[in-house]
């Protein structure tokens, strides 16, 4: 990789790379479970971070599974990663595991790339190059928490006449709105910012609806990382939603 790299360029090679490396640790079959799980994201987290400070050094940086600083809040640019998003599923080897990559400018999540790794021989979608989210025609889809699903999702798919999608990592269940096989993800049981950068960089590239789930912005790099409520969905479906939710 070059210093000359693009940013969204740098973006898409790390999530690649980084869920490379995590496959491949996987793969070795010396670690299982939770034990695969903390291996892969320190790995992984490791790799990442140490590329990103090379590559941008005078950026801020804030990751899940490193320190957290103030002195990212001093800084207009901010990478926003989260080495691996479904540690669980990473370590149980499904498929719906992610790794997110962004950059937040000014608090606003500019730009980011989603690995799926378990998918297809490692898919990355990213924000600066989009495609067609296909047309489903009927009662909306709304991926959910395999494991914990947000009684407000429940409350607006029984309201809506929607099908539930379960699904684990945050990521994997943005970019299943992104990809077409969901309108609607409503999550409303706590998460934090690195969970969601990179997926609303990349919802909101593709003309997605991305915000809390009262409506208002999804604003980043803040010194409270904690974020306790998203909304991502087709525009189409955004009032229904917002109505449903009593906003």
């Amino acid at each position: 990789m070059s210093n000359i790299m693009t940013d969204a360029d740098l973006a898409a090679d790390l999530a690649k790379a980084a869920g490379r490396i995590l496959l491949e640790v996987r793969d070795s079959g010396l670690l299982d479970g939770a034990a695969l799980g903390k291996t892969g994201d320190l790995t992984a987290n490791q790799f990442l971070v140490r590329a990103l400070r090379h590559h941008r050094p005078e950026d801020g940086l804030l990751s899940e599974e490193s320190r957290d600083t103030e002195e990212r809040l001093h800084k207009s640019r901010v990478w926003i990663i989260d080495p691996v998003d479904g540690t669980r599923e990473y370590g149980e080897e499904r498929s719906d595991w992610a790794v997110h990559v962004a950059l937040a400018v000014d608090g606003v999540a500019a730009l980011g790339a989603v690995a799926l790794p378990g998918l297809g021989g490692g898919l990355v979608l990213r924000s600066d190059k989009i495609g067609e989210i296909p047309h489903h025609d009927g009662p909306p889809r709304l991926v959910i928490s395999r494991t914990r699903p947000a009684a407000e999702a429940l409350s607006v798919a029984e309201r809506l006449g929607g099908a539930l999608l379960p699904m684990g990592s945050a990521g994997a269940k943005a970019m299943a709105v992104v990809r077409g096989e969901a309108e609607i993800y409503l999550h409303s049981g706590g998460q934090y910012e690195w969970d969601s950068c990179a997926p609303v960089a990349v919802a909101a590239a593709y003309g997605l609806h991305c915000s809390r789930i009262d409506g208002s912005p999804l604003i980043y790099n803040q010194k409270e990382t904690y974020m306790p409520d998203l909304l991502i969905c087709k525009k189409e479906w955004k009032k229904t939603v917002l109505d449903a939710l009593g906003i």
